[in-house]
């Protein structure tokens, strides 16, 4: 059950420490997986923004900025999930150009995969039950960011690393 941490600076908005109840369905290797999906754009003056959400008030989390995504239902391809929960989420078809980073977590029984995709240009449909705000965010403003999730700024400097690379 989440906990309110403190009230953050932006107004009606709260601060969350969050360690969820891991009632996901767990892999054969005993751990619940999940993946994220890192949209960028390029703005007029060139800066690179990406696409995270507000988590609405419905579920685990409530108010968080993160990126977007869910947990992989077993026997599921991540690939194919990631690409489901960004149509759930947001209403979108994405390409997506592969993993770009995982982690474990060492304080409860979680793998989550980051996937990059590509630029996004259709309309957003964001699901209110799951989405209370879309936000593009710039790298400086993820790390910033009062709300955002544990492990939010690593998986941005992770998609920066992997787009440098692939000459974005």
């Amino acid at each position: 059950m989440w906990q309110p941490a403190a009230l953050s600076p932006h107004p009606n908005t709260q601060s969350i420490r969050y360690n969820p109840p891991m009632n996901r369905p767990r892999q054969s290797d005993g751990l619940v997986h999940g993946v994220i999906v890192g949209c960028p754009r390029t703005t007029q003056d060139g800066q690179t923004e990406w696409l995270l959400i507000r988590r609405s008030e419905k579920v685990a989390a409530p108010g968080q900025v993160c990126f977007p995504g869910g947990a992989v239902e077993p026997g599921e391809d991540k690939t194919l999930a990631a690409a489901r929960e960004m149509k759930e989420e947001l209403g979108i078809d994405v390409s997506l150009t592969g993993p770009v980073w995982d982690h474990t977590f060492d304080d409860r029984p979680l793998i989550l995969w980051g996937f990059m995709a590509e630029q996004v240009d259709a309309p957003l449909v964001p699901d209110p039950y799951e989405v209370a705000d879309v936000l593009w965010l710039t790298r400086q403003q993820v790390h910033e960011h009062p709300d955002a999730m544990p492990m939010t700024e690593s998986f941005v400097d992770a998609l920066e690393s992997a787009a440098k690379q692939a000459g974005f």
